[in-house]
């Protein structure tokens, strides 16, 4: 049980997690994989190189220990963490190893003055509340996914029913359920968890729903990634009636119910999940601003898609940006998309809803403009899992 003493231990560490949090993390990853190489699956090793899986962790950890008294200023980070732990299986079995690694990784970095018996008493009993409280919300996510019409618990076999190329590095995969029956729907914007034995070992990795469940089959796009072993594998290896498996749909980056006008705003693989909502949304007669942004035309998916969406539903407006144009590419404007640029093509009034993905750097800066140009910061909606702050720098 987590006591008033533990809290006050918790918080005393917190400056020493705000200077060394990633080397912590870094740490505790290398003694898991080490020891536990069976959970290697749960984590995507691309992200492992770059640092990005430890810092997004370091962020968590921080940020629990600010909030150990009031576990519901963590805001929307726990829902963030249960989406994509049911989105690749999170198990109850997995909470235990993590938590022995993170003490290890504690004493081992920190040193045993500072990470004393009574401070590793004291994240032993945080750890044991945290994991209790997303063993739960993942439990009650597993169990309505079962239960809801078409859903499923665990893994479900899948088969691919056919393969659409989109652009250069973006193919569609069209993915039926192989034991015919109906599926799981979906709220758009959500992404779903795929497993595969590629080589021997078992890969996870989420993508974006990228059209409206129609009940017989999912569509995910998959963008190319240089070195990426999953997306190059789908890309040229998966054929037509080849079988992998998949876990339900999850995600909190959903489009809300709303009747303010609507913006759309994605750069390259970015534009997947925007797909669902403007298909979701085209028939609300609500105003739509759908903004692209890509290098040149040749890696622009779903183009004319959306181009045919403007002509059937006139409250559409389609815009792209190109910052690498080729030579007889049309766009209706190039370079990075600008504040200038993003506010002529905003609807007038700012009381509206806007949803963006794309790379880092370009939601940093879309974020930005979207606050300066007084789009108000709660109807400004993005996915991000990361420290929200390294948006702002």
């Amino acid at each position: 049980m987590l006591t008033a003493h533990h809290r006050t231990l918790i918080k005393a560490t917190v400056p020493l997690l705000e200077s060394g949090g990633e080397a912590l993390t870094r740490h505790f990853y290398q003694l898991m994989f080490a020891e536990y190489p069976e959970v290697r699956a749960l984590f995507n090793q691309a992200h492992q190189a770059s640092g990005q899986q430890q810092r997004a962790l370091a962020n968590a950890v921080l940020m629990y220990a600010r909030h150990i008294d009031r576990l519901e200023a963590l805001g929307p980070l726990v829902g963030q963490i249960v989406n994509k732990h049911v989105s690749l299986q999170i198990l109850p079995e997995h909470y235990p190893i993590v938590g022995s690694c993170l003490l290890r990784a504690i004493r081992e970095v920190l040193g045993a003055e500072i990470a004393t018996d009574a401070v590793l008493d004291a994240w032993a009993a945080a750890y044991g509340q945290l994991a209790d409280l997303l063993i739960g919300a993942e439990e009650k996510a597993y169990a309505a996914n079962a239960e809801a019409p078409g859903g499923w618990r665990g893994a479900r076999g899948f088969r691919l029913a056919r393969k659409v190329p989109e652009s250069e590095e973006i193919v569609s995969l069209y993915l039926a359920p192989e034991d015919g029956g109906a599926l799981l729907d979906f709220q758009p914007g959500q992404y779903i968890g795929l497993r595969l034995l590629l080589d021997g070992e078992e890969l996870r990795r989420n993508y974006s729903l990228s059209a409206l469940g129609n009940g017989r089959e999912y569509r995910i796009s998959v963008k190319r990634e240089p070195g990426g072993r999953v997306s190059n594998y789908l890309h040229d290896r998966l054929q037509v009636g080849e079988r992998l498996e998949l876990f339900a749909p999850a995600g909190d980056f959903v489009l809300r119910p709303s009747s303010k006008p609507l913006v759309l705003i994605s750069a390259g693989v970015g534009i997947t999940p925007a797909l669902s909502m403007l298909e979701a949304a085209r028939g609300s007669g609500r105003p739509i601003h759908f903004i692209h942004c890509a290098r040149h035309a040749g890696v622009h998916a779903f183009r004319d898609w959306i181009a045919g969406q403007a002509i059937e539903h006139p409250q559409l407006k389609h815009y792209v940006c190109y910052s690498e144009p080729r030579e007889g590419d049309a766009a209706d404007a190039q370079g990075l998309l600008s504040r200038e640029q993003l506010a002529e093509w905003l609807p007038a009034e700012r009381d509206l809803d806007a949803y963006f993905l794309g790379p880092k750097p370009f939601m940093a800066m879309v974020k930005r403009h979207l606050h300066e140009l007084g789009v108000p910061a709660s109807q400004s909606h993005y996915e991000f899992f990361g420290p929200a702050a390294a948006l702002d720098s």
